[in-house]
């Protein structure tokens, strides 16, 4: 099979037919397409039988207007071409779906909200390095249909009928989205129908990750003691043997519903949470009393227990670490980034969304009282655990991710703690978008893409 990245342009049908390719003569002769018979045209889940016709001194692809728009193709794309002689199949590609939350037609600025920007920064990674990519909601998917309305960029967002794409990436936000009945009928209909690739397919909960790492040996030293809170005498026997727990909702994230349970020199034990407001502080006189006052918020709430960490802190606010770990080209997983986030002032979580600030891991490890040789260590630490537990994943639990956030924490001794693994690290950035940069993770999620479609 033969590959190329050609721009694409258009054309009015005329002499030439509406299903009519024209090709520079130089491809059609390197690739022996024949000229003579007709041949099938490939777009995600799109197909048309096609004519080729030869240009001397042509050195991209010319398709009609007509047959453009049934592509859903706009502008002037850049696509890779691949011929494949025993089916006599032109395929173009990769074609790339992001399956996101929500849509704001009223905004024609910004109709995805908080992603927005991360959007246009795809739709410029694929146009500079030869893929077409659209976005849709749940509300978008009708059953049985073998297209979809999604959102492209033409000078402006415009939503259009497009096929159904090579690979599929799931931005969904809430669980809830998710488990739609639709949404999960779509996804196991385009994987069977069209042999579509879905990443990051669903969320891991927490107490899932934690259970199924610990069974392996090379992964348990990461993981902080921790258990499903299934009732009182679990809570007893963690807050003996520990003087600070977590309680973590098994399905939170950024933060939210965090409780810190501490045992007191006198016997009694502090709980603070995590509010908007910052951390809310309560002292019960003993255990029995503590799960009194924990066991209506259990009724509603699935929490994990873990064991507390004395993690390193620049004055008195913890650090923690996020690691963006993405599958890269070759299908193998590789570490994009790792930064460290400092807690906000009045909370105990370092999350953006609860007024923590970011850091490079050098400047957050220098400002710490730490000895040099665990200063000098920890990123090649962070990046070692960020790669482990990512293949861990990978191998144990039978789910496709693509790329993940990995949040870690390191200890005065400089050992690595497992804090949560991320299935849906977040895109949304306050950064100006820069048309001539695109992000390293941002190339590494196309490079994936193109990997998976065979492009």
């Amino acid at each position: 099979m033969s590959k190329k990245t050609l721009p694409v342009q258009m054309f009015t049908p005329g002499n030439l037919k509406e299903n009519a390719i024209v090709l520079g003569e130089k491809l059609v002769k390197q690739w022996k397409i024949p000229t003579d018979r007709p041949l099938q045209l490939a777009f995600g889940s799109f197909r048309q039988e096609i004519t080729v016709v030869p240009a001397a001194k042509s050195s991209g692809l010319r398709i009609s207007e007509p047959l453009a728009r049934r592509m859903g193709l706009f502008s002037r794309p850049v696509l890779r071409a691949a011929y494949h002689s025993t089916s006599r199949t032109l395929r173009l590609g990769p074609l790339i779906s992001v399956l996101i939350s929500r849509d704001n037609p009223e905004q024609p600025d910004k109709p995805f909200g908080s992603i927005s920007m991360f959007c246009r920064e795809l739709v410029n990674a694929c146009r500079k390095q030869g893929a077409y990519v659209y976005f849709f909601t749940p509300d978008h998917i009708r059953e049985g249909a073998g297209s979809i309305q999604g959102w492209v960029y033409d000078d402006g967002w415009r939503q259009t009928s497009m096929p159904i794409a090579d690979v599929i990436n799931n931005r969904l936000t809430t669980r809830k989205m998710e488990n739609k009945p639709s949404v999960q009928h779509f996804m196991k209909e385009v994987k069977s129908l069209y042999g579509a690739h879905v990443f990051n397919e669903r969320f891991l909960d927490k107490n899932e990750v934690f259970d199924t790492l610990k069974s392996d040996s090379s992964l348990a030293r990461y993981m902080p003691e921790s258990y499903l809170l299934t009732g009182f005498s679990m809570l007893k026997k963690m807050c003996q043997h520990y003087p600070v727990v977590f309680l973590k909702p098994v399905r939170g994230s950024l933060g939210k519903g965090i409780i810190r349970i501490a045992r007191q020199p006198d016997g009694t034990y502090q709980t603070l949470a995590t509010s908007t407001a910052g951390a809310r502080r309560q002292t019960y006189s003993s255990i029995t009393k503590l799960f009194s006052g924990l066991s209506g918020k259990m009724k509603t709430t699935r929490y994990q227990i873990q064991q507390g960490l004395n993690l390193i802190d620049h004055a008195k606010r913890p650090i923690d670490f996020r690691a963006l770990v993405q599958k890269n080209g070759s299908g193998n997983w590789h570490v994009t980034s790792i930064v460290a986030r400092i807690a906000g002032g009045n909370h105990f979580v370092s999350n953006l969304a609860r007024g923590g600030t970011l850091s490079s891991v050098k400047d957050a490890v220098s400002k710490c009282l730490l000895p040099s040789e665990v200063k000098n260590t920890a990123y090649v630490k962070l990046h070692r655990a960020s790669l482990d537990i990512a293949r861990g994943i990978d191998n144990l639990i039978p789910v496709h991710f693509g790329e993940l956030g990995i949040d870690l924490a390191m200890d005065n001794s400089g050992k690595i703690w497992l804090l949560e693994v991320n299935s849906k690290p977040s895109k949304n950035d306050n950064t100006p978008l820069n048309e001539q940069k695109i992000r390293p993770s941002v190339k590494r999620l196309l490079e994936y893409c193109c990997y998976l479609s065979g492009f």
